[in-house]
C-alpha cells in the first residue's frame, strides 16, 4: 500500500448479509465511508484535521456501480484513492475486488468542504495545504456528477430516524438513505430483485430529532427512483437504483 492508495482485505460476515447471503445495501455504504475517512485521517485531512480546525469533509454524491454483489464469506479487498480536485469538489474513488482480483463494485464520489462554525463550503486549496491527489491514479469509475432526474411518485414510504441512525457528527448517517430508498420499493420488490447499482445526491442533512422521513418512490421496471423528504416539502436527498431479477 503506499499513501496515496488505501487497500484492505476482510471476510464479508454473516451479520452483514441479507437473506440470500448477498451484502446488504447499508453495509456497502458503510465500507466505503469508513475507507473514505480511515484514507483521509491518514492523509492528514481526516477526523483529527477537522476536530483542530473545525472544518469537515461533506459529501453530495455517491455512483455506486455493483457489477457483482459481495457475497457471504467472500475475502474481498477494499481499495480507495483521492481521484482529483477543484478549488470546491474533491472526488474519491473505490474499488471493491474478490481475493482471485475479479471486480465487484466500483465506485465514485464527489466531496466538498465545510465550515461547520459557518456552515458555509470553502476553498479547498486554503485549507488542506498539502497535495493527497496523486496526478497519475487512475479512475475506478470515471463518471460526470450530473443533475438527477426528476419524477412523478407512485408511493410514499414514511420511516423513523432511529437512535442507532445518528452518527458521532450528529445527524442521520449517510449509509441510512440508501436502506431507506432500497427498503421503500417493498418487500414483494426487494424478494425478486438484486441490487445492481445505486446514485445518491445528498441536498440537506436530517437533524436526530427529525420525526418522520418521507420517501416517494416511482417503479420502472428495474430502475427506481427516491426522493426523501422531511419537515413536508424540504428536500434531503435524490437516490436512483438499478436492479436485475433473481
Amino acid at each position: 500500500m503506499s499513501d496515496s492508495k488505501l487497500v484492505i482485505k476482510r471476510e464479508l460476515q454473516t451479520y452483514q448479509c441479507d437473506r440470500y447471503g448477498n451484502m446488504r445495501p447499508g453495509i456497502l455504504m458503510n465500507e466505503l465511508q469508513g475507507m473514505g475517512d480511515t484514507h483521509a485521517e491518514m492523509l492528514g485531512c481526516g477526523r483529527t484535521f477537522i476536530h483542530e480546525t473545525n472544518v469537515g469533509w461533506v459529501v453530495t454524491h455517491y455512483l455506486v456501480d455493483i457489477v457483482k454483489m459481495p457475497h457471504n464469506g467472500e475475502i474481498l479487498e477494499y481499495s480507495t484513492w483521492p481521484a482529483a480536485h477543484d478549488n470546491l469538489r474533491a472526488l474519491r474513488d473505490f474499488e471493491i475486488r474478490k481475493e482471485n482480483g475479479e471486480l465487484l463494485v466500483r465506485a465514485t464520489s464527489q466531496w466538498v468542504l465545510f465550515d461547520l462554525a459557518n456552515r458555509r463550503i470553502v476553498r479547498i486549496d486554503d485549507w488542506v495545504k498539502h497535495n493527497p491527489w496523486p496526478a497519475d491514479m487512475p479512475r475506478a469509475y470515471d463518471r460526470k456528477f450530473e443533475k438527477f432526474p426528476d419524477f412523478e411518485s407512485e408511493k410514499t414510504h414514511v420511516f423513523k430516524c432511529r437512535f442507532d441512525d445518528i452518527d458521532e457528527n450528529q445527524h442521520i448517517n449517510n449509509a441510512v438513505y440508501a436502506v431507506w430508498a432500497t427498503e421503500s420499493t417493498g418487500y414483494e420488490y426487494r424478494n425478486t430483485h438484486k441490487l445492481r447499482g445505486i446514485e445518491l445526491n445528498y441536498k440537506h442533512e436530517i437533524a436526530p430529532e427529525t420525526p418522520d422521513v418521507s420517501i416517494d418512490v416511482k417503479i420502472d421496471g428495474l430502475t427506481t427512483y427516491h426522493r426523501i423528504r422531511t419537515n413536508g416539502d424540504t428536500e434531503n436527498a435524490q437516490i436512483v437504483c438499478f436492479w436485475e431479477k433473481i
